[in-house]
């Protein structure tokens, strides 16, 4: 029989600004639901301490909601944000770092990378409590192996992957391309690649008996001569399995803690395990390259990014993020090379401000729901190039 572990993470985002938006529209009880999906993890967890392996990442657009004190009272009747973040910071979860304001990464210009990600970086080691993020998750799963040399600059030892996007140099078995962990490597950077298996992560997702996952991992890691990683990641509060008020009845409450369990009367077929543990027991050798792609969504095929490229809207919109970003690495450069005096100080403000915009307007959800959002980034990159043309002016 072969070694076999599961890796479980979970996906929390949340547009920026949605959950005020939600709680000011006749939906208020859904923003309810949502904070009691965050409030849930660590109190499920009590009692399971010895056993439970879980993996979380919060967007950044998330978690400057949660830090946010007009958020914080105004669900203070619902849940004790700062309590539940302290909790967070107490637990043995393993945190995933990822872009702050929830880009698609390959979609946005690669010299904004940087910047997602090491602004993340800050907000999350205040919010969470740790010092170092062993992995990363790119939002709607949207990775290209350019990505490699700066999440490798940042510290990054492992991302996870869709399975489907592994490009093997050799001939592969189905059960290799979605149970082993690979090297990948671009312009001198590596990283490890972590596929996420991508059937039973909508299972995941959907609803699902112990018994019949159970039955599902032993089936197909049956074959496995090395020892296999199953890792399954979903969203953490969307859907009724997450956000049902009968614990019992959902995610936590009928599937994970049942499954925990069974592995601590010995009956369970595989073991949990975080991600950087079975990385350290299990050092992967064997490079592969990734195709460039993002999950599927419930209308489209990740591997052309057309949830967020489709309409003429969006494209245009991306058109206006690329030509607003490059104004402002123009305006910064001219800003780098005048010594400035009194007025440097405002200057570097207004031009960190653009920046911020354009980062913002960067958000995959601008993107997501068709022409729907897109206005959104358009109202951001508007106020970008006023702060942008206010800058240029001063260094005239």
């Amino acid at each position: 029989m072969p070694e076999v572990y599961h890796a479980l993470g979970l996906n929390m985002h949340q547009p920026l600004g949605n959950l005020i938006a939600l709680h000011n529209s006749p939906e208020r009880w859904e923003a309810r639901q949502i904070l009691w999906c965050y409030d849930r993890p660590t109190r499920m967890l009590e009692g399971y301490e010895d056993v439970a392996r879980l993996h979380l990442d919060f967007s950044g657009t998330l978690l400057k909601q949660l830090e946010d004190p007009g958020v914080r009272e105004t669900f203070a009747d619902v849940v004790h944000i700062a309590d539940f973040l302290d909790r967070y910071r107490r637990s043995n979860i393993e945190f995933l770092g990822t872009g702050l304001y929830h880009p698609v990464y390959p979609l946005i210009p690669p010299s904004d990378w940087d910047t997602q990600t090491a602004w993340w970086l800050g907000l999350g080691r205040h919010l969470l409590g740790r010092d170092q993020f062993p992995g990363f998750w790119p939002p709607e799963m949207g990775f290209c192996m350019e990505m490699i040399p700066s999440l490798a600059r940042h510290g990054y030892q492992y991302v996870i992957v869709d399975c489907w996007y592994i490009k093997p140099k050799r001939p592969m078995r189905w059960e290799e391309l979605r149970y082993r962990p690979y090297l990948a490597r671009y312009d001198g950077a590596e990283i490890i690649i972590v596929p996420r298996d991508r059937e039973l992560s909508n299972a995941q997702l959907a609803g699902l008996d112990p018994g019949w996952f159970e039955y599902e991992v032993q089936q197909r890691t049956k074959h496995c001569d090395f020892p296999a990683l199953i890792t399954t990641w979903s969203d953490g509060e969307n859907g009724g399995w997450f956000r049902i008020t009968r614990v019992e009845s959902g995610f936590w409450g009928y599937f994970y803690r049942p499954l925990l369990d069974r592995y601590r009367a010995g009956t369970l077929g595989f073991t949990p395990i975080h991600i950087s543990e079975f990385l350290k027991k299990y050092p992967p050798a064997e490079e592969v390259e990734i195709h460039r792609g993002a999950w599927n969504t419930g209308h489209h095929w990740g591997g052309d990014f057309t949830q967020w490229t489709g309409s003429l809207l969006q494209k245009k919109g991306w058109d206006e993020i690329r030509n607003a970003s490059a104004y402002y690495q123009q305006v910064k450069r001219a800003f780098d090379q005048r010594q400035l005096g009194g007025d440097g100080a405002e200057v570097r403000q207004l031009i960190t401000g653009a920046y911020e915009r354009i980062l913002t307007a960067e958000t995959s959800c601008n993107f997501y729901w068709g022409s729907r959002w897109v206005h959104r980034s358009f109202d951001e990159l508007e106020q970008a190039y006023h702060l942008l043309d206010t800058a240029m002016a001063k260094l005239k």
